[in-house]
Parts: structure tokens; sequence; C-alpha cells
């Protein structure tokens, strides 16, 4: 069986679970070709393998304008009627406004130069990741081509607007819907008439064994087998969501009452400048690092000094970040929030608190911190956690089952 996996934008540092993916379907003998709508920026700071599938990946954009007008020519020539239907599909699928109409047609001329390219290495499905204008173009690609289509659905952001008006007739269209986690299915499932909830299929954001030794029961974190002050650290895109102004607060409050630790944020983004801002106006220059977007190993190396792993966000689905903490032995604090409960158990495998409640956070945080005891039994039951259902070649199994019954039907 032959997939066309399409992303937005592919590979890129905050999507390695889906080169996961590609890669685990490839070794169980699928064949798998990725298309991405934008090339990838920043490539040099890519890890080697997603430098290699740079390199093999499809790209709509930027357009050759040249190629635009023969695969469009040969499409109108070919399937006038499926041409017709595929641009009335792509006016009707859309929000409302002039800017929307807009950009519907740039979809439909992306998806008809696809549907070419898929339809000349004779794919046979072709699926989606994340439902946003990616998914639009995949979308009408796949109807023009009358080629089965699918999607997995990652993060709240995905029921908002514009994405989520479209989202039911995107759900309605797939074969399959493959979700993250049990609280993105029901938010789905809560959108389409009953008759399409067989659709839905649990399919984690696993992650590979990391290179790196776990730590074990009864090993300290580096910081302090060496003397030095806690650290916290946080993996997460520096943009609005993720909460990072009252991580900041939370932290700043534990310094303010004598608790000796360091903060450092992994990631860039349009907060960067805000971010940078409060943190001089608090006076944490010292305590707090920015170290901005940085390859796939040195995040792992990071997570293994660090004492524990924080998320302050305010909507997620179930950050692979938090799977890798665990799997490296390394507790975690996050909010109780969508899909992360399903990880994270407060008390058990981690602790949370409720999103936006910085001085809980605060709490927890210090609680942590203090208890060594307690950091390695959070540590050992999330690893384990981790082990029973979020290592790629656990989590791929759903995923393998909806393509092989797809391919049969």
């Amino acid at each position: 069986m032959r997939i066309a996996y399409l992303v937005s934008q592919y590979p890129a540092a905050s999507h390695t679970f889906i080169r996961r993916e590609v890669t685990g379907l490839r070794a169980r003998g699928f064949s798998v070709d990725t298309f991405s709508i934008r090339p990838p920026t920043g490539v040099a700071k890519l890890s080697p393998v997603d430098q290699h599938e740079a390199e093999a990946t499809w790209y709509v954009l930027p357009p050759a304008v040249s190629r635009l007008a023969r695969s469009h020519a040969r499409a109108l020539l070919k399937r006038p009627a499926a041409y017709a239907s595929t641009l009335r599909r792509a006016l009707q699928h859309r929000v409302p406004g002039a800017r929307a109409l807009l950009w519907a047609a740039f979809h439909f001329v992306e998806s008809i130069d696809l549907a070419e390219e898929i339809e000349r290495r004779g794919v046979d499905h072709l699926h989606n990741h994340f439902a946003n204008s990616g998914a639009n173009v995949g979308l009408l690609a796949a109807h023009f081509l009358r080629l089965n289509w699918s999607l997995t659905l990652h993060g709240t952001s995905e029921f908002d607007y514009p994405a989520g008006v479209l989202l039911a007739e995107k759900i309605e269209a797939a074969q399959f819907v493959a979700c993250v986690t049990h609280f993105g299915r029901a938010q789905a499932m809560r959108i389409v008439d009953p008759r399409h909830w067989h659709k839905f299929v649990i399919v984690r954001a696993g992650i590979e064994r990391p290179p790196l030794p776990a730590r074990g029961a009864d090993t300290p974190a580096p910081a302090a087998a060496a003397g030095r002050r806690p650290l916290l650290l946080c993996v997460a895109r520096l943009s609005p969501e993720k909460g990072h102004a009252g991580l900041i607060q939370a932290f700043a409050r534990l310094i303010a009452e004598g608790l000796d630790a360091d903060l450092e944020l992994l990631g860039d983004g349009p907060e960067r400048a805000r971010i940078e801002e409060q943190i001089r106006v608090l006076g944490l220059s010292e305590r707090v690092s920015l170290r901005g977007q940085v390859p796939e190993e040195q995040v792992l190396e990071a997570i293994t000094r660090s004492t524990a792993v924080v998320l302050a966000s305010f909507m997620e689905g179930l950050p692979v970040t938090l799977m890798e903490a665990l799997a490296l032995g390394v507790p975690v604090v996050a909010p109780c929030v969508a899909g992360i409960p399903e990880l994270v158990e407060h008390g058990v495998s981690g602790l949370t608190f409720p999103p936006g409640d910085w001085d809980r956070l605060a709490v927890v945080l210090r609680e942590l911190l203090l208890d060594p005891a307690l950091q390695q039994r959070l540590a050992q039951e999330g690893r384990r956690r981790v082990e029973a259902e979020f290592f790629v070649e656990r989590s791929l199994e759903p995923l393998l089952s909806a393509f092989g019954s797809r391919a049969a039907e």
C-alpha cells in the first residue's frame, strides 16, 4: 500500500512525532511518500534525519507558475467534471469573508498541483496531520482524485475558529480520523452525527526509546549529584497559549520565598521579546535562561540534566515533551487540561495544577523540588505508563490496523 503523508510544514522541530510515525510505517512494509505545503524553516537546525526527510519531501510552495499551469491544464482536459466539482467544493469549504474566499482559491490551485504529483506516484491513500489549511488542500486533492483520505487530530486549536468551523465536514469526508487523546476524540464526536463515530481511533503521538539512559530510581538529578541548584526545564514554543508568563510569575514567587533554583526555556516564537522583558523586570536574568530552538538530541540532553520538566499551557493535546521526560526518568509538572491527565495523574505519575492557577503551580513546584523521594517515585510510575502505551512500537498499532482495514475495503 502506498500512502501519501501531507503536513503544512514537514519536517519541523515540533513535528518529530510525525517523522517517527512515517519511519514506523515504512518499517512495517508500507510505502510512505511525504508532502508538505511549505518547506521547513531553519533547515540548518534540523537533526540529520530530519534534513534527510526534507530532501525526500515534495513541496507545494513556493509555487512554480509553469508547473501550476501544466497541472491545471492537464487536470481540466482529463477530468473536467472533477475539476469543476473540486473548485466548487473549495469555494464552499471555507469560513465567511472575502479573505477566506481568496484563500479557498489558493487551496484549490495548490490541491490540483498536489493531486497530479500524488497520481503520478501511484498513491493509494492520502493522510493529513492537523485539521488546518494543509488539510483543506489534502481534502480537495483527494476529492479530485476520488482517493481515500484520512486525518490525524492533535490539539484543541483544531476546534477553534477557523479550523473548527470546517472540522465536521472533514470528519464526514474521512475514511478514518486518528486522535492522539481520548479528550480530543470526545471533542470531535460532539460535532458530528453518531453514525461517524466509528471512524475515530486513538493513535498516540509516540516517541522512540531515548538514546540516552533513563535515570534510575536511586539516581538523583544531575544538579543534585553535582551540588548545583535544582533546574526546572520548559520545552515549548514561545507563544501565548503556552503560558510562559505565568510560569515565570510562579518561579519568581519561589525565588522570593528563598528557594534556590534555575529555570531554562527551550523554544522560540512570537512571545520571546515580551518574555525577555518580564525576566528583566522581575530581576531573574541570573536564574532564567532562554536557549531558543535546539535540535532534538539537545532537547533530550537538557531533559536528562534537569530536576523536573514543567509546562504551563492553557491548551494542549498531549505534549511529546512530557512523554520524553518520563521515558528518561525525569518527573513532570503540567496543567490538568485536555489530554494531559491521560498520562500525568496527580501524585502518581506527575504533579498537576489547574490551568492558569500560578499560585498552585508555585506550590506544586516547591513540593517537588524539596522532595527527592517524590521526584523518583513520580518518575518511576511515569516511565511505566510511557512504556505501556506511548513508545512508537506500541502507539503505531492502531494506525496500522486503520490503514490495513481501509486497504482491505
